[in-house]
């Protein structure tokens, strides 16, 4: 990902492109969950806002925030977890892959978090398969529990 001034800068163009205002509160919140690799509740966001930039913030302040992250696409929420991570697109200009529906590995011992690419097929496979069990898929976004490199390395 590149640096996250150039982040945010691609992050306000693309509100400004949606007739929506990145504010300075959402900044923080964006900034604070780019730096970081791992998914975190609101509550944490609360802590790391307050810690890096001094701006304390209702849980209620936080909720709005992050839901109008999520509606904008840069920030995915992990719905097993209820926590929330970065989009890792946020940079791309036109992503020869396109703005895909979000895939998540989530590292079980370090909580860091890797948003992948799941070929299209494979997508509409399981969406029939939801559809012959008689069910309605209603996100088709997958949340894989694993261990990162680094952990799988450290447990062997």
């Amino acid at each position: 990902m590149q640096n996250i001034a150039q982040t945010l800068e691609k992050a306000e163009a693309s509100c400004d492109a949606h007739g929506t205002r990145l504010t300075t509160k959402r900044k923080h919140v964006l900034t604070c969950l780019l730096e970081s690799q791992k998914a975190h509740s609101a509550y944490d966001l609360i802590e790391s806002v307050k810690a890096t930039f001094g701006d304390h913030m209702q849980p209620t302040t936080m909720y709005r925030i992050l839901d109008f992250l999520v509606s904008e696409n840069l920030v995915h929420k992990l719905q097993l977890a209820n926590k929330y991570v970065a989009c890792s697109h946020i940079t791309c200009e036109v992503c020869e892959h396109g703005h895909v529906v979000p895939q998540f590995l989530i590292c079980n011992a370090c909580n860091r978090v890797d948003e992948i690419r799941i070929e299209s097929e494979l997508l509409q496979q399981l969406t029939t398969n939801v559809q012959q069990a008689g069910y309605t898929l209603m996100s088709p976004q997958l949340e894989l529990h694993c261990l990162c490199g680094d952990c799988a390395s450290k447990a062997a």
